[in-house]
C-alpha cells in the first residue's frame, strides 16, 4: 500500500468519525419530533445553526405542547422559517408558495417537512384545506401573515385573511412572533448565508373570542408589527 492510498483511507475513516459525531451533535440538539429520524437531525442541525451561526437567543413561546395551534410571524427573508423552527419545541407546517415548494433540490426536504404548498394563483383554498386536515390531525400550521415579505420600512400592509379564518374556524390558538436582526432584509438567501444578530420575540396568544374576522386581524397585524 503506497502513501497516497494510505493518507486517502485516513482521510475517509476521519470524514466518517467526523459525520457520525455531528449526526450525534444533531440529534441531540433536536427539540421536536418531525416523525423520522432524519428529519429530527435536520431540526438538531437547523438549531445549532441559528444559535451559533446567526446568534439566536433561546425563546420561549407559547405553542400548546399538544393538539392544534396557528403560529404567525412577521415575514423579511428566507431566514424566517429556519428561525421559527428552530424557537419552536414542536414540528411546524409550514404554508409556503408553490413557487418556492417545487424549487429545484428543496422539494423533497419540503414535503418530508410536511410543508403546505399554495397555489395563490388557481387554487389557494386547496391549501386552507390542507391546512385545517393539520389542525384537525392536531399538528401546528405555520404561516406569514403578510402573504410575502414586508419590510418595517415599507407602507403598513394588510395581514391576509387565512390565519384567522384557521383559529377561528377550528378553535385552534394563535401564537403570535416577531423576528429581526437579520443580514440583507428583503432577500432569500443572502440573509441565511450572512451571519446575523437574530431575535425572536413572543407576542404571545392572540385572542379572537368575541371579535368578528375583521377585528381579529387587526389584532393579529399589531402582533407581528413594531
Amino acid at each position: 500500500m503506497d502513501n497516497t492510498t494510505l493518507i486517502a483511507i485516513l482521510l475517509m475513516l476521519l470524514l466518517g468519525v467526523v459525520l457520525y459525531r455531528l449526526q450525534r451533535l444533531c440529534l441531540q440538539a433536536s427539540r421536536a419530533d418531525w416523525g423520522s429520524g432524519l428529519m429530527n437531525r435536520i431540526d438538531g442541525l437547523n438549531r445549532l445553526f441559528c444559535r451559533y451561526y446567526h446568534r439566536l437567543p433561546p425563546v420561549e413561546l407559547e405553542i400548546p405542547p399538544e393538539g392544534p395551534a396557528v403560529v404567525v410571524a412577521n415575514h423579511i427573508s428566507g431566514l424566517d422559517p429556519l428561525l421559527m423552527a428552530a424557537a419552536s419545541r414542536r414540528s411546524l407546517h409550514f404554508m409556503i408558495a408553490r413557487e418556492q415548494y417545487e424549487r429545484f433540490g428543496l422539494k423533497w426536504l419540503f414535503r418530508m417537512a410536511g410543508c403546505i404548498p399554495v397555489d395563490r394563483e388557481r387554487a389557494p383554498e386547496k391549501a386552507l384545506r390542507a391546512a385545517f386536515r393539520a389542525l384537525r390531525e392536531g399538528h401546528v400550521v405555520a404561516l406569514f401573515p403578510h402573504g410575502t415579505m414586508h419590510l418595517d420600512t415599507e407602507p403598513s400592509r394588510r395581514v391576509k385573511p387565512g390565519a384567522a379564518r384557521l383559529a377561528m374556524m377550528t378553535g385552534a390558538p394563535l401564537v403570535a412572533m416577531r423576528i429581526s436582526g437579520v443580514q440583507k432584509p428583503g432577500n432569500v438567501f443572502l440573509p441565511v448565508l450572512l451571519r446575523a444578530e437574530a431575535r425572536i420575540e413572543s407576542r404571545g396568544v392572540v385572542r379572537h373570542e368575541g371579535l368578528d374576522r375583521q377585528a381579529f386581524l387587526a389584532v393579529i397585524q399589531r402582533a407581528i408589527e413594531p
